[in-house]
This record gives structure tokens, sequence and C-alpha cells, in this order.
């Protein structure tokens, strides 16, 4: 089979003819990247409906992120209250992604859940045979990599303030664009930079506005610093793989794209394997004698469940670290959800966009925080700016059909 046009109708959508043994045949369906997507449409009146329901569906799948995002950083400090003496239990894991310890109360329940739901899908016919023998390499790098940058931003997060850490995070979204040009050979549009680099700055004026983050970064040290962005590369690293696991799953899978429980409950259960294998070096972090770990564990276990004569002072707890747990792990599959419907950029968009949010949420009247914070001077300013360039990266020139760039799959 020759393929011999492709193209772009006013109003059918893209097509693509083919000449078979002397006469034209219409291909099936035809694989075309529009902005930094990889979309299948049929031919007609199907494309336009398909892309509008896939538009309607990644903008869902992002409210639904940066609803559980705002959540997910409100709970994360209502549930260090209970806990404010064993702040490890907790410390990291709305920054991270997992919590790099409480190994047996609290982290495995994560890869139990993962993988509770991924048998029950299996079972149901979700997910298939030929998905769960996939090849297990790119799993472990997902765990290697979540490890490190869980060590080394905890290592960094010792000394840094807490001022500094959400300005250094917006390399993050730097790191995600660079990798994915390299990687997945993507050619982003001056207005999606431009709006990229906006909500980067949108989002440093938010927070840094009265916080004093400037002279939080001085004081941290430049070692510090950079530590702390190389944790920061190795997460954007392990968002721009899993994408590519989804990308090629689609190509390989006779069962379509990789169910996101897979790579969730294996990622998990490897990078639980590594941060095994880190224990020492993070109980040097944390301050506490390797040997003591067991005898801290059993006193934060005792607070987190709240009973016996260690759990004075620890009001709130179960509930609240609970609620947040839970809250966590819908932000983690809401967020990996959005990645294999849309891109890496577009899920590190949508949780950026619950930063300045989350801000404004902790100047009301909260439950066991006491008084609530007041609104930095320039939080307006920078949420501006933010939603700015939002509206940027999402807008799409008049001539669309000249901005997109097409590609053919047989």
């Amino acid at each position: 089979m020759r393929l011999v046009a492709v193209g772009s109708g006013v109003g059918g959508g893209p097509w693509v003819s083919s000449y078979v043994g002397g006469r034209n045949e219409k291909v099936g369906q035809c694989f075309y990247a529009v902005e930094d997507r990889k979309v299948a449409v049929d031919e007609g009146g199907d494309a336009v409906a398909g892309g509008g329901k896939r538009v309607a569906e990644v903008v869902v799948a992002a409210v639904a992120t940066v609803v559980l995002g705002v959540g997910n950083r409100v709970l994360y400090k209502l549930a260090l209250v209970p806990l404010k003496q064993y702040p490890f239990f907790l410390a990291q894991l709305a920054t991270f992604g997992y919590f790099t310890f409480m190994i047996e109360f609290v982290y495995f329940r994560y890869v139990i859940v993962y993988f509770g739901i991924l048998y029950i899908r299996h079972h149901a016919g979700i997910v298939t045979d030929e998905m769960l023998h996939a090849p297990k390499a790119p799993f472990i790098v997902v765990g290697i990599l979540e490890a490190l940058a869980a060590a080394t931003g905890m290592a960094a997060g010792a000394i840094l303030s807490g001022a500094s850490i959400p300005i250094l995070s917006q390399t993050f979204l730097v790191w995600q664009i660079l990798l994915s040009i390299i990687f997945l050979g993507r050619r982003y549009k001056v207005n999606q930079l431009l709006g990229c680099f906006l909500v980067t700055i949108g989002v440093v004026v938010t927070v840094a506005s009265g916080a004093g983050a400037g002279d939080s970064l001085k004081e941290g040290g430049m070692f510090w610093t950079l530590l702390m962005i190389v944790s920061f590369f190795l997460q954007a690293a392990d968002t721009v793989l899993k994408e590519i696991i989804f990308l090629d799953s689609t190509q390989k899978l006779k069962g379509g794209s990789m169910d996101l429980f897979v790579v969730n409950s294996y990622g998990s259960a490897f990078q639980a394997l590594f941060i095994c294998l880190l224990l020492p070096f993070l109980s040097k972090l944390w301050g506490i004698p390797f040997g003591q770990l067991p005898n801290y564990l059993k006193d934060g276990a005792a607070c987190f469940l709240n009973i016996g004569t260690l759990s004075s002072g620890c009001d709130g707890a179960p509930l609240l670290p609970l609620l947040f747990i839970i809250v966590n792990i819908g932000f983690n599959i809401a967020l990996l959800h959005l990645l294999k419907i849309s891109s890496a950029v577009v899920s590190c968009l949508a949780s950026t966009f619950s930063v300045p949010i989350s801000i404004y949420v902790f100047t009301m009247p909260l439950p066991y925080l006491g008084v609530a914070s007041s609104l930095p001077t320039g939080f307006m300013a920078g949420a501006v700016i933010l939603l700015v360039g939002l509206l940027i990266y999402a807008w799409t020139p008049s001539n669309g059909s000249s901005g997109a760039s097409f590609s053919t799959s047989t």
C-alpha cells in the first residue's frame, strides 16, 4: 500500500487516501499530532465530534486534578497538626508525589491500594494479560527516578526554607519542556512557550510576595539550591518516561494504551524497593540514628492511630492523616490520567494552578489551624499573570491547520 496524500479539508477533517492495485481505497484510521499530542480520528464529522469529546475529557481531567491538588496541599497541612512531633511521616508527600518512609504504615498502603485496584480491573477485563506481561525495565527506571528524586529533595528540603521550595519547584515545568523536546520530539509554538513562562512567573510572584523567599534562597546556599533543582529534574524525567510508556503501549499493545494502574502499581513497588535500599542515607538526613528508626516508627504509629499513652496531643488523628492519604492517592491517579490523555506539560500546568488557589484557601478559617493567614500583597498580581499564561498556552491561532504538525501511521 502506498500513501499518496495527507491533508486537512476545511470541514471534513484529516483524510488519507491510498492507491492499492489500481484503485483508490480509504485507510481506516490515521494518526496526527495537533500541538503536542498524537490523536486517532476517523474522517468527516466523526473527527470533529471525536476532537470535541477529547478536549472535553482533558478539561474535566484538568479540573479534577486542580481540585484534588488543592485538597492535597490543604489536607497535608491539616494532617501535620496531629503529627507535629512526627513530621517525617508526611513530609514531602505533597511535593514529591509519594512518601519516602513510614514503610509499614503508610507507603505500602499505596502499593497495596494500587495493586488491589489493579487486581479488580484485571478480573473485569480492563487490564489485559499483555499489559501485565509488558517489559518491566521502564518501571524499574521509574522506581529509581522517584526514589532518587525523593532522596535528593529531602536532603535539600532539610536545609532550604519552606518559602524557597515552591519557587524552585517551578523549574519542574522547564525540565519537562526540555525533556519532551529531546526525548519525545515535541515542537512547541511561541504562544505555548510564552504561556509556560508566564505561569512560572505568576507562581513565583504569588509565593514570593511577602514570604521573604529571596532571602531564603540566599541563606540556603548554592549547593542545596542546585540539589533541589536536580530533584525536580528527576521528577520531570519520571513524568516524561511515563508518557513514553503510554505512547509506546498505544502502538505495541493489542488492547490499546497501557492502563494507568499498571504504571502506578509497578512504579510504586519498585520505588518502595529502592527507598528501602536508601533508608540508611535517609535516616541520616532526618537526624535519626538508623538503629532508632524502629522506635521512631512505633511512636509515630501510635500517634497516627491515636492509640496508647503516646497519643497525647494527636487530636485529629487518624481522620486528618487518612483523609490526606485518600486525597493524595486520588490526586496522583488524576494526575497520571491527565498525563495519559494529554501531555506532561499540561498535567504540570494543572498541578501548578493549584498553588495560588491553595494559598487563598489558607486565608479561610480552617479547623485545627487556628487564626487564618493573611493574603500576600502580591497574590492578585501573581494570580493574574498565571491565568494570562494559561490562556496564552491554550490559545489556538485562527489558522489552525498551519500550526498543526501531521504524521501518518500505517
